[in-house]
Order: structure tokens, then sequence, then C-alpha cells
């Protein structure tokens, strides 16, 4: 897997970069990351990705390899290249902290650094911020719809590319989910991994039987695939062994991975309980989503958990954002575009959150210097390129963060389904009498001949 990220940027990054090297445009600038507007299944996002910028952040290096293929494409000069050799991001960055509900428009992160440094990183803070964010809020979703039963991550196979499935599963667990098949990420991340068998196992060995007891034997406790050939005669046949071999086997729940889960489950937990195994939990698998989960918890499907691929793994009805890293501020001066559709709001903001009694009620984006009722959610992370103590966040404390933070948004909001109304996000009026301001400005230097 590639580590060295220098080069993770798109090519006009750099031409760009080039272009300010040789106009000496060297002052601080600050770029914001935001989303746009939400998607139409998008009550609210759950920010996450901060670590990963940051850990790059902090080690950013161009290795002389990078240097060698930049200068084969002709594009660079010798002085930008000696300028590359010694880069290192010098920047601060604010943001909200991972797990935090954001709303359309509302920064995520915002970076404050020579214009140099803010433009080459563009890219892979934009790509990490995204996949993560997206990742993030597709889990919540299925966790919400789950009603507090777990819920596991079985997407890395048909994820998009390693990256990917493995920034997923801490994003997943951020997001609320309770572990994930993909053994790396446990490495890596120490999120639980949880997993049995696949079909191929029962298929392997001539008898049904045969497999179950064998692998019971190697894995006392464990989850049984029940639905290779007969779903019900599979059930059935792990109740008799369980009443031949007794005290040997020992299983702790039975998996559907197909089928009708509904009239499944109900006739499989009948079996069960029939058989003095009440204590046995049927977990499910198979094509799930939030709907269809919320589905079955609905009609009290005796279900205990739940085993989600691809719908949540490439976040299946909603796998991107209207993302954006926009500069704001260069030299002291608030910078926009006037692209239609595209607003940027000026300069550095802060973005208040109001409560009453425990429940978030409104946001307010102001600008960074105003004092304004209710939480300020952007908090520094990073100064002079280095983190900061807040932005030294495990990923067990993220998770428990995203939970009491969520657990704070109304009803309607949290819900998968659309609120009658959407929450509240407002523009104080100083940043938006400084929106015109800087609007005027533009329109006048438009207009001098």
């Amino acid at each position: 897997m590639q580590t060295n990220l220098a080069l993770f940027t798109d090519l006009y990054e750099l031409s760009m970069a080039q272009a300010y090297f040789d106009e000496a445009m060297t002052e601080k600038a600050v770029f914001s990351l935001f989303v746009r507007r939400l998607p139409s299944r998008r009550n609210y996002l759950l920010a996450c990705g901060l670590d990963t910028v940051l850990d790059y952040l902090e080690n950013l290096r161009f290795e002389e390899e990078d240097i060698a293929y930049l200068a084969s494409l002709g594009k660079f000069s010798e002085r930008f290249l000696d300028y590359l050799r010694d880069f290192r991001f010098s920047g601060s960055v604010y943001a909200v902290p991972e797990g935090t509900p954001v709303f359309a428009n509302e920064p995520l992160l915002e970076v404050e650094a020579p214009l140099l440094e803010a433009q080459i990183i563009e890219t892979f803070v934009m790509n990490q911020m995204h996949v993560q964010t997206v990742l993030a809020s597709k889990a919540q979703r299925l966790v919400t719809a789950a009603e507090g039963r777990p819920v596991i991550d079985f997407g890395p196979r048909r994820m998009h590319g390693v990256d990917a499935a493995l920034k997923a599963a801490r994003a997943f667990y951020i997001g609320g989910v309770a572990a994930t098949s993909n053994v790396l990420a446990g490495k890596v991340y120490q999120v639980p991994v949880a997993g049995t068998m696949a079909h191929s196992y029962i298929q392997a060995h001539d008898d049904e039987r045969e497999a179950f007891r064998n692998f019971v034997h190697l894995y006392p406790n464990t989850i049984l695939l029940v639905d290779t050939y007969d779903t019900l005669e599979g059930v059935r046949r792990a109740i008799e062994l369980s009443e031949t071999l007794g005290e040997e086997f020992k299983i702790r729940g039975v998996r559907l991975d197909s089928g009708d889960l509904l009239k499944l489950s109900r006739e499989v937990r009948q079996l069960l309980d029939q058989a003095g195994m009440s204590h046995v939990e049927i977990l499910v698998s198979g094509g799930l989503d939030e709907d269809k989960i919320a589905d079955l918890v609905a009609a009290q499907a005796p279900i205990d958990g739940y085993g989600v691929g691809t719908s949540m793994g490439v976040s299946q009805d909603a796998p991107d954002l209207d993302i954006a890293y926009k500069l704001c501020e260069y030299a002291g001066k608030g910078r926009l575009k006037l692209s239609t559709g595209k607003p940027i709001l000026p300069g550095r903001k802060q973005v208040f959150r109001v409560s009453d009694q425990g429940e978030f009620q409104q946001d307010v984006i102001a600008r960074v210097d105003e004092d304004q009722p209710g939480r300020p959610l952007l908090e520094a992370v990073m100064q002079e390129g280095k983190r900061l103590e807040a932005g030294r966040v495990s990923l067990e404390s993220a998770r428990a963060y995203a939970s009491e933070q969520l657990a704070s948004l109304p009803d309607s909001v949290r819900a998968i389904r659309p609120p009658e109304s959407p929450y509240s996000v407002k523009i104080s009026s100083r940043l938006s009498d400084y929106q015109k301001e800087v609007e005027d400005r533009v329109q006048e230097s438009m207009e001098v001949v």
C-alpha cells in the first residue's frame, strides 16, 4: 500500500502553487471545507476523517523520487522543485470534532496557512473528509434503524479499494457500528472484529451436520450459517447436534443470509425456543439497508443483530456529497465566488450550536470573532503544523462523543425519514453584511477598466 502521499494531489494544485511561488504570493490564506447541500436522504452528516487529515499534514514530505517524477513532467522550475524539497505544512487547522452532526454550508474544517501550503493539500483533505463523512453518516442511519441491535460491517470485499475499506471501518465505528469483518482495520484501528463462516465452508463438506460439528468443536460459542441449502432444515440439524452432543455443542447464534428474513426469523425463533435454545441469537445479513432493517424492527422480527455489506460500504443511496474546499480569505481580505448556486461565506468562521434543555435547536454560522449564544463547534486542532491536544482524540472517544451528540438531535432530525421541518441553520447578520461587502468589492474590481 502506498504510504508516501505527497503526490496524491491534482496536477493543477501544483501548477497553481508554482504560479503563486513565482508571483511571491506567500501571505496567509484561509480555505473552508463544507458541504453545499445535503443529499435528499440525509437529515444531517456526521463529520469524520479529521484524524487522518492531521496525520497527513504532520508528515507531508516530498521525497527525492517525487521530485524526480515532477521534474520529468517538464512543467516545474528547479527553484520551485527546491521549494518542494523543503516543504513542510506550517499552518493551522480549525475543525469540528469527529462525530459532530453537521449541516449544509457549515465548515467541517478551515485551514489557515501560507497560500501555497493550503492549496497543495486540497485534494487529500477533500478526499479523506469526504469518504469518511459519507460512510460515517450512512452507518449512523443503519444504527438508528436497528434501534439498539448491533450492526456489523460485512462490506470490505465490495468497497472501492483497500484504503476506502480500511477508512470505512473506522468511520463506521464512529457512526456506531459494533464491529467489522475487516481484520486489517482491527489491527490498525483496534476496531472489534467479527465473523465466523461463509457458505463455502459448508459446501466443502459432504454433510452439513459434519460441517457444523467440526466448526463448533474448533470454535465453541460460535455463530452458524444455516441457509446454505434449506434454512429450517439447517436449524433442525443444529438442534439435533445440540441434543446429541449436549454441552459439547455450544453455539451463540445462527445467521440467515437470504430469503424472507421476517418469516424465516420467526420460524427459526420458534424452532429454537421449542428446543430449549432460547439463548441462541438470530443474526441476519444479505442485501440489507436502513429501510429493510427499519421494516424488520417495526414488524418485531426476532432478530438480534444485522450484518450489512454493500449498501453501507459504498453508501449506495448517497455515495457522494457536494463537498467543497474553497478560498475564503487571502492577505487579510475576504474572498468569494459569484458563480450561481455556489456561494462562499468569506473569512474565517465559527458555528454556534444553540440548545434548549439538552436538545439542539439551531445553528448560527458567524464570523470567527463574533460572540453568539450557544456552543462554538470549531476548535483549534493544529498550529504551526503540529497537532494540539484537541487534535489528539482516541477512536473510542470520538465514538462516544458522536453517540452523545446524536442523542441531543431532535428525534425528527435523527430519524432516517425526512423531517417535516429541517434543522435550522442561520447566517449571522455580521457575516451576511461582510459577504455583501466582499461581493461589492469584487463587483467593483470587475468594473475597473
